[in-house]
């Protein structure tokens, strides 16, 4: 059984799609880029900042779920340039405890959901 799971301080879905399924006591999120769910306005002033508002916006999924990234085992980073990883890498790991960091894989694309450079998904366990 599934659980749908939504919160206003993330932003809303732009497709047919959820911000994050529960199934038992996994929660898989649907990636985030970097808009201001108060505000709807795109976070892109540079890399960091905009790899903030998506680690934000995970972290109120993740909160809906009541979990934190604690909880969360794999990850998924996606960027439009290589060259930013580093900086994104910067951001991503102040979320988390090295010592019980989850797995990732991060992968340069082509493209990404309203030309940002990051969007970031999350699996969680409870």
């Amino acid at each position: 059984m599934k659980t749908i799971i939504t919160t206003d301080k993330a932003p809303a879905p732009i497709g047919p799609y959820n911000q994050a399924i529960l199934v038992n006591n996994t929660l898989y999120t649907s990636g985030q880029i970097a808009i201001n769910p108060e505000t709807n306005a795109l976070v892109l002033e540079n890399i960091k900042d905009e790899t903030h508002q998506v680690m934000q916006n995970l972290k109120s999924v993740l909160e809906a779920a009541s979990m934190t990234f604690e909880n969360v085992i794999k990850s998924s980073i996606f960027i439009s340039n290589m060259d930013d990883f580093a900086q994104i890498n910067e951001v991503y790991g102040s979320y988390f405890d090295d010592a019980n960091a989850p797995a990732r894989e991060t992968v340069q694309v082509a493209r990404l959901p309203k030309n940002v450079n990051v969007e970031i998904s999350v699996i969680a366990i409870k």
